[in-house]
């Protein structure tokens, strides 16, 4: 299990992480996302060891990550941009990562083929995809039992990203491995993502199961025989959108309240449309973390 208690971060006075506390069991795959500068890699690498947080603290398996080698070997932190020499090659690359890890370089090897990555080719003159490619390779011939991920569907083709999470599912699945995922793919975290935190303002805005928390929310469309004024409509709504007679609302009502609340309006009919996670981020960060 990871848990992160109370911790906080700054950079030179700018508070980056304030009062971040999260529960991940094992065997779960978290989608971590948030707007552009929201904190997530900086999390990432708290999570990881790599920096220590100012306040707080991470604990995997019930001990402390900074610092800690016997921890960290049970680990493994791709972030956005991974580090490799000039000369390095996928060949000689995966020396370094065996001297560390306990590779299945079986594994390694049959997914680089899959990626069709040339062996002896500097990894310097890859595209960012076949970069993410070569790392992708290792962490799964790493098979850690803790996968820190940070977005990780960039740079991959629409057959790589599937390749990918067919992978993370069979390594969850085969392994119990612990999975978190930073990544602005929301679509792509809704696919194998069983738990999610949003990061907001530098806090956890909302977090838990994916499936109950898009329960929580719904979304309706709306017809009318004339254009309703959006001042005339009930103050019901998360998001509203409105063309010409037809209205588009997500909110925390079920349908039978928002008959009971629209009433008067006469409706001549409301469907009721699937939320995803999309969706329910940005009501997330519209609102302010109303789903805690």
């Amino acid at each position: 299990m990871i848990e992160i208690n109370k911790v906080y971060k700054s950079f030179n006075e700018k508070e980056v992480l304030k009062d971040i506390s999260l529960k991940i069991e094992d065997g779960k795959v978290l989608g971590l996302c948030g707007i552009n500068g929201a904190g997530k890699s900086t999390l990432l690498r708290i999570i990881s060891g790599v920096y220590m947080a100012d306040s707080g603290e991470v604990l995997i398996d019930g001990k402390n990550i900074y610092d800690n080698d016997d921890v960290k070997k049970n680990l493994f932190f791709l972030p956005d941009e991974p580090f490799y020499d000039f000369n390095s090659t996928p060949k000689s690359i995966i020396k370094l990562y065996n001297a560390m890890y306990n590779l299945n370089l079986d594994i390694y090897y049959k997914t680089i083929e899959h990626f069709k990555i040339p062996l002896d080719k500097k990894i310097i003159k890859f595209s960012k995809g076949m970069k993410r490619q070569v790392f992708i390779s290792i962490a799964f011939a790493i098979k850690p039992k803790y996968l820190i991920l940070d977005e990780a569907f960039d740079g991959l083709d629409p057959f790589a990203r599937m390749y990918f999470k067919k992978e993370i599912v069979d390594l969850v699945s085969d392994n119990l491995t612990t999975v978190i995922i930073a990544s602005h793919s929301l679509r792509e975290l809704e696919d194998i993502c069983d738990t999610f935190a949003i990061i907001d303002k530098n806090k956890i805005a909302a977090s838990g199961e994916l499936f109950d928390s898009l329960d929580k929310i719904h979304k309706y469309q709306i017809a009318f025989d004339k254009i309703i004024n959006k001042d005339d409509f009930p103050q019901i709504y998360k998001t509203f959108e409105q063309e010409e007679r037809i209205i588009k609302i997500v909110t925390d009502l079920k349908i039978d309240e928002l008959n009971e609340k629209i009433k008067d309006l006469n409706p001549l009919f409301i469907d009721e449309l699937s939320v995803n996670f999309e969706e329910m981020f940005n009501t997330v960060i519209e609102e302010g973390g109303y789903l805690e």
